[in-house]
C-alpha cells in the first residue's frame, strides 16, 4: 500500500479514489473525518489517498495528475451521450442515461 495524495477535504478525497476506482486501481482514504477534531489536536491533518497495490502506484500518479488538471480548468468541450443527451465537459457520465462519456 502506497500513499498517494493529501486532499484538501474528505469530499476531494473520495472524488479522487472514485476516480482511480473507475480505472480498476483499488485505493481508500485514510485519516476521514479528522476535521471534526479541529482545535482538539495541535495540527489538522486531512485525509489521504492510498493505493493498495503498489504496482498501481504510477498509474494512479498520472491518473491523479490527469484529475486535478481537469479540476483546474473543467472547460472542455461539452459531449453527446449515445443516448442523444448534450452533457457539459466537466461531467463523466450523462445525467439522463447514468453512461460514461465515450
Amino acid at each position: 500500500m502506497q500513499r498517494l495524495y493529501q486532499a484538501q477535504d474528505e469530499i476531494e478525497a473520495q472524488l479522487v479514489c472514485d476516480y482511480l476506482g473507475n480505472a480498476h486501481i483499488p485505493a481508500t482514504v485514510l485519516g476521514r473525518y479528522q476535521s471534526a477534531a479541529a482545535g482538539e489536536l495541535p495540527a489538522l491533518a486531512f485525509p489521504w489517498v492510498w493505493v493498495l497495490e503498489d504496482r498501481d502506484l504510477a498509474r494512479a500518479r498520472e491518473l491523479l495528475r490527469e484529475f486535478l488538471a481537469r479540476r483546474r480548468d473543467p472547460r472542455g468541450e461539452p459531449w453527446t451521450c449515445a443516448c442523444g443527451t448534450r452533457v457539459e465537459a466537466e461531467f463523466d457520465l450523462c445525467w439522463h442515461c447514468g453512461r460514461e462519456r465515450p
